[in-house]
């Protein structure tokens, strides 16, 4: 039995956590704010509640299995997981609605036939089968194993096929995932969908290579779900299950240093001087975090992914509304910017600025738990921004973005009790990331920009968890970084992944 050191009560860390501890291991988690869950926090007020993080869950089974893997009790007793349907509402530029059915191949592409009109939804599902072939190529390599030693192989190959070109004896590989939108789907509406997937993770479709095809494939093949009382409940339910595995929380518990002894990690040093001592350390940080913890940015892991350059981060308005949630409300309503170029400008070009008037996500979730009353309604609104944006230029954009969102909700003003802004600042406070940013999920090609750095380090014995480390950000991606260090730690290196 090793005793480890987790710093950070993230998900990601949590997760890891729990696998450690029922492996036999004494785990300690030293978290430097007053609660668990990283990101996944919950804002109260007068009987409102939301969730302030993601507010939707991606791949369930990511968590089934830390469930089934942890304990006797699996998931779905110690939280109701809800099924959203449809998947998404969208509304579009030109004043065009479809509703997505969540997990149904035929029925979006029908739903697109029908909104959009002859042959929209075919060329869509014509995509998503090219979609998959990205996914099925990148799957194991990006999700399921260890960062490969040898990385450049993902960098370097565009896993998204190439499209034959009509009468000649080629083929053209899109670059981009805008280029897929402009070769492939022939509709501005079809291109805006495309690219929500990306903008929605903080990243440029003009920028992120064709492989991002595969966040859209993620949420239409596998579905999207919701947990009742909020995400926060998720988190909750994997801290119970950590101290149901004796796994010692210390809270309030600010890790300055990774102690080091004889050439690896020995343990954790806190602000009030004391050491944790510990065989393996397993670091649920930001990137600068971890560098300030080792004394040194050579802690990565030999031949280290050239990592993100910059990273967006994310402006919530909380809506208490006057006046029930209509019956037959999508639960998330995306809607699209007017002017695409005039947002993605905005908020990726040279000088970072606020965006006219942005793609705005607009979540409505049918939870009693969430108001006070049926006479009442919780809503969040939310759009990317650049990290760090300031707080002044963040209230100037969420009027913004209830104008927005009145496009979704008519009325939306008339009924409004008051709002909670939530800006980059307040991720940053949670979550120690510097800015505010919010880490996407790694992509394969563009040169590994997008891929995240390995779970070792090149310090033996301490490890990396969580949104910044492979196979990087989302709450499934986190738990699967902590079933993966886990591994590592438990099986060592030859450890390869869930077969």
């Amino acid at each position: 039995m090793a005793r480890i050191a987790v710093i950070g009560a993230g998900t990601g860390a949590m997760a890891a956590a729990a696998r450690l501890a029922v492996a036999g291991h004494r785990v300690t988690v030293y978290e430097r704010t007053r609660t668990y869950g990283g990101a996944v926090r919950r804002f109260e007020r007068d009987g409102f509640s939301f969730d302030t993080g993601p507010g939707l869950l991606p791949l369930p089974a990511v968590w089934r299995d830390l469930f089934v893997k942890t304990g006797k009790e699996p998931l779905e007793a110690c939280v109701e997981t809800v099924q959203v349907d449809p998947s998404s509402r969208h509304v579009f530029a030109d004043g065009t609605e479809v509703a997505l059915p969540n997990a149904s191949r035929a029925g979006v592409v029908a739903a697109l036939e029908e909104s959009l009109g002859s042959g929209a939804g075919q060329r869509w599902g014509d995509f998503l089968v090219r979609a998959r072939e990205a996914w099925d190529r990148t799957r194991r390599p990006l999700l399921e194993e260890p960062l490969w030693a040898d990385w450049r192989v993902l960098a370097e190959r565009e896993p998204y096929p190439a499209l034959p070109r009509r009468k000649l004896l080629r083929t053209r590989r899109a670059g981009t995932l805008a280029e897929v939108g402009v070769r492939e789907l022939g509709d501005a509406r079809l291109t805006a969908l495309l690219e929500s997937h990306a903008l929605a993770h903080g990243l440029d479709p003009r920028t992120a290579p064709a492989s991002a095809a595969v966040l859209p494939y993620m949420e239409h093949a596998f579905g999207l779900w919701y947990v009742r009382g909020g995400l926060r409940e998720l988190a909750r339910a994997v801290y119970e299950r950590c101290l149901a595995r004796r796994v010692e929380f210390r809270f309030g518990a600010e890790v300055t240093a990774v102690h080091e002894k004889d050439g690896r990690a020995a343990g954790v040093e806190l602000a009030d001087g004391t050491v944790g001592e510990a065989e393996f350390v397993v670091a649920g940080v930001a990137p600068g975090a971890l560098d300030r913890l080792s004394g040194s940015t050579a802690v990565r892991a030999a031949g280290d992914v050239p990592g993100r350059a910059g990273a967006a981060s994310r402006l919530t308005v909380l809506l208490a509304l006057r006046g029930g949630r209509p019956a037959g409300t999508a639960h998330r309503t995306v809607v699209h910017a007017r002017d695409r170029e005039a947002e993605l400008d905005a908020l990726f070009g040279a000088v970072p600025d606020l965006a006219p008037r942005p793609t705005v996500t607009v979540l409505r979730p049918d939870d009693p738990g969430l108001v006070p009353d049926a006479g009442h309604e919780a809503v969040v609104l939310s759009a990317v921004v650049p990290a760090g944006f300031g707080a002044v230029a963040a209230d100037r954009l969420a009027g913004r973005l209830v104008s927005v969102a009145e496009r979704a909700i008519p009325g939306l003003r008339d009924r409004l009790l008051w709002h909670e802004v939530r800006t980059p600042a307040d991720i940053a406070r949670e979550t120690g990331a510097e800015g505010g940013a919010v880490p996407a999920p790694s992509l394969a090609a563009a040169e590994g920009r997008l891929l995240h750095p390995a779970n070792g380090t090149r310090l033996a014995g301490l490890f990396t968890v969580g949104g910044w480390s492979h196979p990087g950000g989302g709450l499934a991606h986190a738990g699967m970084s902590g079933a993966l260090v886990a591994g590592l730690i438990v099986e060592g290196p030859e450890f390869r992944g869930s077969q």
